[in-house]
């Protein structure tokens, strides 16, 4: 398993501070200095996400903070977590990953997703109609054909099939991935069942290489990167203190509807919580991998051999901006002294 590198995903998730979100743009910032330590630590590639119309997250233009990252950085890889196909035109998408590839060359990688806005409302913002979703296969069909020059017209700058194309599912578009020569990215039960599955293989991983159609114009390799929430810490309650700011504001979300920004985990008050709101808590974390680094080892192993995975793409966002860059360092530090 040395072999498997280690990747980082970012949602430039804000905070409160006495009670008030960060600014926008100490956020931003504080994500650009964790690339910045993730290239100098070895870390494989830093994508960013985009969420729109969501309280707790800023990240809403991974292409346009794409071009800000690459500036800030010289040889990581950097990608979109991903682009969300269904809120975008695809001549669109092509266009701006074009000029992504003309700026910066082959070090940027494009992930597509089909997810779609979190409420009716910023559905409505975002012009999707109610089966958006069903149109993704068919929409990145035609990203395909503006990237690969193949299309009625023209896509310009043209990408000319460099750049390296991944899919985001939980496993229903295993088999368009693999036909079109992509690579995948898995998340959330398909990678976390490992947790629980010792022994186990998932079937996922080899159907997709069993399937796999390289793509001529981008001769992509088949490639497999299981995403999944990791912190790690000096002690297991210290870790799980990290990352109880998310899976907190998660638990919220599913209330409430909103999901804010993250909350400092010392004044986070679990004494009042439903049974309902129990159970979702503890579903959020048995689903993340937190603890010491020889904790995190262990479950991480078992992600890679239940996924079968090339790759270990680290999630999840941590309300300390120095903890998470402890973490990030402790992380990889483990992983490639294992």
């Amino acid at each position: 398993m040395s072999a498997v590198p280690l990747s980082i995903l970012d949602r430039a998730n804000t905070r409160l501070v006495d009670g008030r979100p960060v600014d926008a743009s100490v956020i931003l910032q504080e994500v650009t200095t964790r690339a910045q330590a993730a290239e100098t630590l070895g870390y494989q590639r830093f994508w960013v996400a985009e969420h729109h119309a969501v309280p707790g997250i800023v990240g809403s233009t991974p292409t346009l903070f794409l071009a800000h990252l690459a500036s800030a950085t010289s040889t990581i890889r950097l990608g979109t977590g991903g682009i969300m196909v269904p809120s975008h035109q695809p001549l669109v998408i092509a266009e701006q990953i074009g000029t992504l590839q003309a700026l910066y060359g082959t070090r940027i990688d494009a992930g597509l997703g089909a997810s779609v806005g979190f409420t009716k409302p910023v559905r409505e913002a975002l012009r999707h109609n109610t089966n958006a979703k069903e149109h993704f296969f068919d929409d990145v069909d035609e990203v395909l054909d503006y990237l690969d020059g193949t299309a009625a017209i023209t896509a310009y700058p043209q990408d000319e099939s460099r750049t390296e194309l991944h899919v985001l599912t939980s496993g229903g578009s295993t088999e368009f991935a693999a036909t079109r020569g992509m690579g995948l990215v898995l998340g959330g039960p398909s990678v976390t069942r490992g947790l629980t599955s010792p022994g186990e293989r998932s079937p996922v991983a080899a159907q997709y290489r069993e399937q796999f159609v390289a793509a001529t114009s981008r001769n992509q390799r088949p490639h497999v990167i299981a995403s999944v929430n990791v912190a790690t810490a000096d002690s297991t309650s210290a870790a799980q203190q990290l990352v109880l700011s998310e899976a907190w504001a998660l638990t919220q979300s599913r209330t409430t509807g909103v999901f804010g920004p993250l909350e400092d985990p010392a004044t986070i008050d679990l004494s009042a919580l439903s049974a309902q709101q129990q159970r979702r808590l503890d579903r959020a974390l048995e689903s993340t991998i937190y603890g010491t680094p020889d904790e995190v080892m262990e479950q991480l192993e078992a992600v890679v051999a239940y996924t079968q995975a090339d790759e270990i793409m680290v999630t999840g966002n941590i309300w300390d901006p120095a903890a998470q860059l402890t973490s990030d360092q402790l992380l990889i530090e483990a992983w490639l002294a294992r």
